[in-house]
């Protein structure tokens, strides 16, 4: 009997402690509605949007039709990548009023945000029912098009917009992009040089002739690559392509022959990319680089996206008889007014063959190992009409000499590119 007492002690304890909880998880909003929406407000702008979102619903649980504060709610939900959250709540305000504008816009956002054009397309189609001929809808009728690879009807819709409004400032700008998006082909030469410090070594160069393809399958990029290093002239050529698989999930698959020592006889890779939620992408892979013997090379990435900014961290894992040769890159990129206009700086460490000249000395005798440190900056531009492309970099590299293991040479880099694209 005295066991069953404790026992009957504790179980009230827990269900006395279960109610307190709830009770405080539940606790109904007392006061002004327009006082605590605008307190919601500004925790919401100072960071504190876990805590706005609870002052948020508990107004709605008392006032379920302050559909002002349901919209904002909505917003901090997008603001925080919850867009199935903030579709819930965007569906009971247009339930509510359909004439609402600002929410039809806000919730067709939402789902483009959330990479659902499909459900967008629904909501544009209900718009338009509520909203007839209405210019911001019917673009956005022309962004579902474009995010479903229809980008040919996508142009069709902008230019009957156009056709009734010359000076829609929106559409314009928009059909440069689709028209730009639709010149599937381009050409492209790049060139660049390494200039070692105290003339340690005679001047390097390097030169690329691409030509790229866009297809409803993906992308290919075919190059003829030429270098000219320790008095030899070498020419390697290469098809680069990256297939669509799903939604959100690519791959790269690359290929290389050459029938010179500066560049490996065969060269190839594999990597596949996955989107991810809030804005990150990630990647995993390999590289194969066959000399006298083949070296496989790991390799793997992490991307985010936010605002006009890019980061992203790159690693390569070398394994080798003296153990594993690592490198890593940190890349910042900021974008202007799309991702081929932009500001970039990139650091790192260690040989990574994706971006250095494989390193080999005056015998070719490639080394993987090389301890370094480089850091470059870079910027790319358009022209206004979207045909013409042109980038430049400069950088420098501290790179450990290969038959003088713990000395250096500095070495400062420059290059240039310009592509042109067309139908």
């Amino acid at each position: 009997m005295k066991i069953s007492y404790k026992k009957y002690l504790i179980f009230i304890v827990m269900v006395y402690l279960t109610s307190v909880t709830v009770s405080a998880q539940t606790k109904k909003f007392e006061g002004d509605p327009d006082e605590g929406f605008k307190q919601a407000r500004e925790m919401a702008f100072d960071k504190k949007r876990a805590e706005a979102q609870v002052l948020l619903i508990s107004i709605l649980e008392k006032y379920p039709t302050y559909l002002d504060v349901r919209s904002f709610l909505a917003s901090t939900y997008a603001w925080d990548g919850e867009y199935k959250k903030a579709r819930k709540q965007y569906e009971m305000i247009l339930k509510e009023d359909p004439k609402r504008r600002r929410d039809w816009v806000a919730a067709i956002n939402n789902e483009f945000w959330g990479a659902s054009p499909y459900h967008a397309g629904e909501l544009v189609d209900k718009a338009l029912v509520h909203f007839e001929n209405d210019e911001e809808f019917r673009l956005f009728e022309a962004v579902v098009q474009e995010k479903t690879q229809h980008r040919k009807e996508a142009l069709r819709i902008v230019e009957k917009v156009l056709e009734e409004n010359p000076e829609n400032e929106n559409a314009i700008k928009y059909k440069e992009k689709l028209t730009f998006l639709l010149s599937y082909n381009s050409i492209g030469i790049r060139t660049a040089v390494n200039i070692y410090a105290r003339n340690e070594r005679d001047m390097m160069e390097y030169y690329t002739i691409n030509y790229g393809r866009d297809t409803k399958y993906g992308s290919l990029i075919a190059k003829v690559n030429v270098d000219r290093r320790f008095g030899d002239t070498g020419v390697q050529y290469e098809l680069d392509l990256y297939p669509r698989i799903a939604n959100g999930l690519y791959a790269y698959v690359s290929g290389g022959y050459s029938n010179t020592s500066l560049f490996p006889q065969w060269r190839y890779g594999f990597e596949l990319y996955k989107n991810l939620p809030k804005s990150f992408e990630v990647s995993l892979g390999f590289r194969g680089l066959e000399y006298t013997d083949t070296t496989i090379i790991y390799t793997g990435s992490v991307g985010w996206y936010t605002g006009n900014a890019y980061w992203s961290f790159r690693t390569y894992l070398t394994p080798g008889g003296a153990g594993t040769s690592k490198s890593g890159t940190l890349t910042y990129r900021k974008y202007r007014a799309d991702a081929d206009n932009y500001f970039g700086v990139g650091v790192g460490i260690g040989f990574s063959p994706e971006f250095d000249p494989y390193p080999i000395d005056e015998t070719n005798a490639p080394t993987f190992d090389l301890k370094s440190q480089k850091i470059d900056v870079n910027y790319f531009f358009s022209t206004k009409d979207k045909k013409h492309f042109f980038g430049t970099g400069v950088g420098v590299s501290h790179e450990e000499k290969i038959n003088d293991r713990g000395n250096y040479f500095l070495v400062f880099f420059a290059g240039v590119s310009y592509d042109v694209r067309f139908k």
